[in-house]
């Protein structure tokens, strides 16, 4: 059988290798599967499956030690997880495959979660029991981390865990440039997939710093294209009736209104607030009435069935009055030429 076997392999070259790699995932899927089941299954008993797979085809090398760490790092074996993808960060075989590339920078941005793991622990010690020796230990592990997270970071991904480890250590060392530096090329390089919370963390590291006014409603403006329901346009609109610039209110309005497209706010009391404290401010403008109604025409045909029944008056009186007050104020003014069965008595 096994020389028939060696000749089959012989004739059939590559199509053969492929058939085996595909093989060999199968027993290796398995074999874990079935230690992931088994009650008195080792940690051991992985490593030596691990291990016989890792040797048993250089294809899937990187891959099983990436999936090993992740076990290690599951049951709190961080140093033994960071070893082993230091054994593959050193790994090399042939020339490199877009795979095994693809692999090898997912190695060093986990690695580089660990080190930053590790730099947590001990940045908790040192705030309980300083120690120089454990400073620079904590400094040598936050290099580490850096040098690699930088690399990464440049390749065009979602690297949101990563990136909000990096900007953490970052901030600690007070290096403020760079942090933003890495923020803005994550939220604003087109060579990145989009990305609403690379927007969310600017924003928010932006803000932790005092950051004017300005900067917080450009970084917000973008957010909301991207996702016009997010819980941040709250804080767009409070942002928007503060500003000074002109049509900032008419601005705060298509916000509002579009939050409340969504079900999700459709009867959140904050988002009305809001809307009640942009069409008072409106009022005391020219033109309040028409600039409400080009807003609006595009909803005229859905939004009064979404918001203002006899169905929602009832809901509303019951379970929210002050809701049921915002909107009977508002109704009159979102639909001056209708009229809405939107009342208490209905």
């Amino acid at each position: 059988m096994i020389p028939r076997m060696i000749i089959y392999l012989k004739e059939e070259g590559s199509h053969i290798s492929l058939w085996l790699i595909s093989k060999l995932q199968l027993v290796w899927r398995i074999s874990t599967e079935i230690l992931h089941h088994l009650p008195n299954s080792t940690m051991d008993d992985y490593n030596i499956i691990y291990e016989r797979m890792k040797h048993s085809g250089v294809r899937h090398y990187l891959t099983i030690c990436l999936e090993k760490s992740f076990h290690l790092m599951l049951h709190g074996e961080l140093e033994n997880a960071r070893r082993e993808l230091s054994a593959g960060e050193s790994w090399r075989y042939g020339k490199e495959s877009a795979s095994q590339h693809h692999n090898f920078t997912l190695i060093h941005a986990y690695r580089s979660l660990l080190d930053y793991i590790i730099w947590c622990d001990k940045k908790s010690l040192q705030s309980t029991h300083p120690n120089s020796e454990d400073d620079q230990s904590m400094h040598r592990y936050f290099k580490q981390a850096a040098v690699n997270l930088r690399e990464v970071l440049k390749k065009p991904g979602v690297w949101d865990p990563f990136i909000l480890c990096y900007i953490e250590m970052l901030e600690f060392y007070d290096d403020h440039e760079e942090a933003l530096k890495i923020l803005n090329n994550y939220a604003y390089d087109h060579s990145f997939p989009p990305n609403p919370n690379a927007h969310v963390y600017l924003y928010q590291y932006l803000k932790r710093h005092n950051a004017p006014e300005k900067k917080l409603i450009k970084v917000l403006k973008i957010l909301q294209v991207l996702v016009p329901s997010h819980e941040l346009m709250l804080e767009y609109i409070s942002l928007l009736l503060q500003s000074e610039r002109t049509n900032a209110v008419q601005k705060a309005l298509e916000v509002a209104l579009a939050m409340l497209d969504f079900k999700c706010w459709k009867r959140n009391l904050d988002v009305w607030r809001h809307l009640k404290a942009i069409i008072q401010q409106m009022q005391t403008q020219e033109n309040c009435q028409e600039a409400v109604v080009a807003v609006m025409d595009q909803r005229k045909d859905w939004w009064s069935a979404f918001h203002f029944t006899s169905m929602h008056a009832t809901q509303d009186v019951k379970d929210n009055p002050e809701l049921f007050e915002i909107k009977s104020s508002l109704a009159k003014v979102l639909y001056p030429d209708q009229t809405l069965k939107y009342t208490a008595g209905s």
